[in-house]
């Protein structure tokens, strides 16, 4: 379903550690938490050093005697978006619908990382549950026992085999309406230029998102819909690198009444426990 695949997919954004002095980023990737974008949530490089504010190192040298200009900030202009046609309007205002009327859900998904500089693919199969608001559970099974849990404003990720458990924070207010447009908020059409795509292979009509906007965290989404039912199919969160991850639903169920504590993650006394949550004592 689009909302675990989006979720998880453009929970790309990066959760960031709560800590004074610059420390590791945990982040989440699209298909596996995407992070919510690669196959796992593992803590990235820390962040590279910005230029100073105010500072524009390809501006050209003052004059002397000459008061320096007030530094202007430049936002990235956002492309003009081509109006839908009235078939992908309608499919889109049905998809949102839904979403909007999901309660819970639970299904079984299977995920494919294309990694595009290795020219190699990485697959995974699992079960992934969702509840309003913001709770949801990615439970791989396959090619290792990993779990991942995204419970407001915190992600999860216990790894068994290494005996270790990161917790890291996200900015939900930080995310694409393709993310939360899953939790009822936000709306697709205000981000993406939306049309529909050839597809030979789908099972359902694909629908092409291109971001309206520079994203850095992804350059496109696309998702497979099924006419009938207007839920998602298939996901695909393609990366600024090219790679490209693909997630497929199967065995959607819709407002099952799943229960909060099913989202409570139950690990052994032992466990690695890494927070980036936390603050660090000075």
């Amino acid at each position: 379903m689009f909302l675990e695949t989006l979720l998880a997919t453009l929970l790309s954004a990066q959760a960031v550690p709560q800590s004074s002095a610059p420390a590791p980023a945990a982040t989440v990737a699209q298909g596996a938490p995407a992070g919510a974008g690669k196959p796992r949530v593992t803590p990235s490089e820390a962040a590279k050093t910005p230029a100073p504010s105010g500072v524009n190192p390809a501006a050209p040298a003052q004059a002397p005697g000459k008061p320096a200009a007030p530094a202007a900030e430049t936002k990235p202009a956002a492309k003009p978006a081509t109006p839908m046609t009235p078939e992908v309007k309608t499919l889109v205002d049905r998809m949102q619908a839904f979403y909007e009327k999901t309660g819970d859900f639970r299904a079984s998904f299977k995920q494919d990382y294309k990694y595009k500089t290795f020219r190699r693919t990485q697959s995974s199969e699992g079960v992934v549950t969702y509840k309003k608001p913001g709770l949801m559970r990615w439970e791989y099974q396959t090619p290792s026992a990993r779990t991942f849990v995204l419970a407001g404003n915190k992600v999860y990720a216990y790894d068994p085999a290494a005996q270790s458990l990161t917790v890291a924070s996200v900015d939900t207010s930080q995310l694409s309406a393709s993310v939360t447009f899953l939790f009822g908020q936000g709306r697709l059409a205000d981000e993406f230029a939306i049309t529909k795509g050839a597809c030979k292979d789908c099972k359902g009509t694909l629908l092409v998102l291109n971001p309206l906007k520079d994203e850095p965290r992804f350059k496109q989404v696309r998702l497979e819909v099924d006419p009938a039912s207007a839920q998602v199919l298939k996901s695909t969160v393609v990366d600024p690198d090219g790679s490209e991850n693909t997630i497929s639903f199967v065995n959607l169920k819709t407002n099952v009444g799943l229960s909060a504590d099913s989202f409570k993650l139950d690990v052994p006394d032992d466990t690695r426990v890494d927070d980036f949550t936390k603050q660090k004592k000075q």
